[in-house]
């Protein structure tokens, strides 16, 4: 049963018994509560997150160990200030919350952290608090996952040059919505593309730079949602349930990382004092 994969849901004694399994993996849906346009809800991202995962966590192998935490609904959206309904954390205050989860998943005896992030804002971020992580507590192995960057092909059905200019409440974002909760998808917007860049620059990719939607959109759009329709919401999620599937379950059959006799000996970091 799904519910059995609910952290929340077991007593202390069944954490403790989950946690002495081989593999033994934890997973923190991490999303973010920021504008998606005037058609998407401001909790796009923690939606995808938390339903994708629910739906691959269904299709596991119950001995699989894997279990899931509640969601981390607020993430680090500063460039969608301004719009009401967005809700930024610090960087610090994100950073420290993921420390804490990681502490307390390494005291339990875990193996594993998937921080399983659906907000692209805040990539960089997870993946910082993932190395924070670990250099702490070396015996806890993290890994800082993008909902959006794992499945391969996942995009190719999203047409150029939406694929690449789409950044945020797009065709792609739209289409995933309107296979996961159409009732939550409002009258699609009009295209919104910003200007481009100085040649050799880009919004994101190889040569970014740090973009404020207020700055490129009116209505928070970044990309072109007009296109989006539940037919191509269906291939998406089929294919991004299928590719989480599958590295779900490579993870969970391997015994990586292996251990080192080193590590062993790595005692924790002490935290930084309070001031």
């Amino acid at each position: 049963m799904a519910s059995q994969r609910r952290l929340e849901y077991l007593p202390w004694p069944a954490v403790e018994a989950a946690a002495r399994q081989p593999g033994s993996t934890v997973v923190l849906p991490i999303g973010a509560l920021e504008q998606h346009g005037p058609h998407l809800p401001v909790g796009t991202d923690s939606c995808f997150a938390d339903s994708l995962l629910d739906l691959v966590l269904k299709q596991l192998p119950e001995e699989l160990p894997l279990w899931r935490l509640p969601l981390q609904s607020y993430g680090f959206s500063p460039e969608h200030t301004g719009f009401p309904g967005t809700v930024s954390l610090s960087a610090e205050l994100l950073l420290g919350l993921l420390e804490a989860v990681g502490e307390a998943v390494a005291a339990a005896g875990f193996e594993r952290l998937v921080l399983f992030n659906g907000h692209g804002g805040q990539i960089a971020l997870v993946q910082v608090a993932a190395r924070q992580i670990r250099h702490r507590w070396p015996r806890l192995a993290v890994l800082p996952w993008f909902l959006w960057s794992g499945p391969p092909q996942l995009l190719e059905l999203i047409p150029e040059p939406e694929r690449s200019q789409g950044l945020h409440g797009g065709r792609a974002e739209t289409s995933l919505m309107l296979a996961l909760q159409p009732g939550l998808v409002g009258p699609l917007p009009s295209a919104a593309m910003p200007l481009e860049p100085p040649a050799g620059l880009s919004l994101e990719g190889a040569v970014p730079c740090a973009w404020i939607s207020r700055e490129l959109s009116a209505n928070g759009v970044v990309g072109d949602p007009s296109g989006a329709n539940p037919g191509e919401g269906d291939q998406l999620l089929e294919r991004l349930v299928a590719g989480w599937l599958q590295l779900f379950t490579s993870l969970l059959t391997s015994d990586w990382p292996q251990r080192r006799p080193a590590l062993d000996r790595v005692q924790p970091l002490p935290t930084a004092p309070q001031q």
